[in-house]
């Protein structure tokens, strides 16, 4: 069967924002109430089409969105910006269309990715805090040093083998990624409970940026040295590394494209 899309349809990209809390994350499963089927079945109400959505990467049950990138090939001669208000109008109060735009015949989300941004958000206090408990991790077990894991995620940026947090490794061909920016800070006052750590890079394994954190929250709390964040690259096996931490403090910033794609039509 020709997987290709028909070149008679439209492309279209859509960048979204979510909140994964009442989704079992984006990829269709039966019986199970997920994003990509909550976009799906808005553009069939629209548009009367039973068609696929592809996203840029499939985010876990209860992450997060504030740029995710879709894609989706239609008949329908709906402008971008009445796709947006029209979807916006059918989609559930927590997803929204941030932006629609036309793209190239063959253009697709996953596939044209370049790089993508994921932050993962701690509440670091005694006391939690009721009103996000589903999207921070509350770490009560003392001040996290913001700082030294910071400079322990700097071994990090570059092109290493990251089999060490991925998941039930090898899901993929190859476990090698390039990262291109690692930090962790703490914000200002009055959210100087915040920790906020960020990676940007060219793709992420399984459960690789939520391993990643948990490595480096034990530098944070000076259970582990600034260099053991290398040296589990080196030594590549899973057990040596962090705990998993949880889903509901992780979120997809933004997606990375070349310039080759989408090209905005009228």
């Amino acid at each position: 069967m020709n997987s290709e899309p028909r070149t008679d349809l439209r492309t279209i990209k859509l960048t979204l924002a979510y909140d994964g809390t009442a989704y079992a994350g984006w990829q269709r499963q039966p019986g199970k109430a997920t994003l990509q089927d909550a976009v799906e079945q808005a553009i069939k109400r629209i548009t009367g089409e039973s068609l696929i959505v592809s996203a840029s990467g499939r985010t876990d049950a209860g992450v997060h969105a504030l740029g995710q990138v879709a894609s989706f090939h239609t008949a329908a001669r709906l402008k971008p910006l009445a796709f947006q208000r029209a979807l916006n109008a059918e989609l559930p109060d927590d997803i929204a269309v941030l932006k629609a735009e036309e793209a190239a015949p063959r253009w697709h989300a996953r596939k044209q990715a370049k790089r993508k941004r994921y932050r993962y958000v701690v509440h670091n206090s005694r006391t939690p805090e009721v009103f996000e408990r589903h999207r921070a991790w509350h770490y009560c077990f003392g001040k996290l040093d913001a700082e030294a894991m910071h400079r322990a995620a700097q071994h990090w940026v570059g092109t290493h083998d990251f089999r060490a947090f991925e998941t039930q490794w090898p899901q993929r061909s190859s476990s090698v990624r390039t990262v291109f920016d690692a930090c962790c800070y703490r914000l200002a006052a009055p959210l100087e409970k915040r920790i906020y750590f960020e990676f940007e890079a060219d793709g992420f394994l399984y459960n690789m940026v939520r391993t990643m954190v948990g490595t480096l929250v034990e530098i944070g709390r000076a259970r582990k040295p600034e260099s053991w964040a290398a040296e589990i690259i080196t030594i590549g096996d899973r057990r040596q590394a962090g705990m998993k931490v949880p889903a509901q403090g992780l979120f997809l910033v933004s997606v990375g494209y070349d310039d080759t794609a989408p090209q905005p039509s009228e």
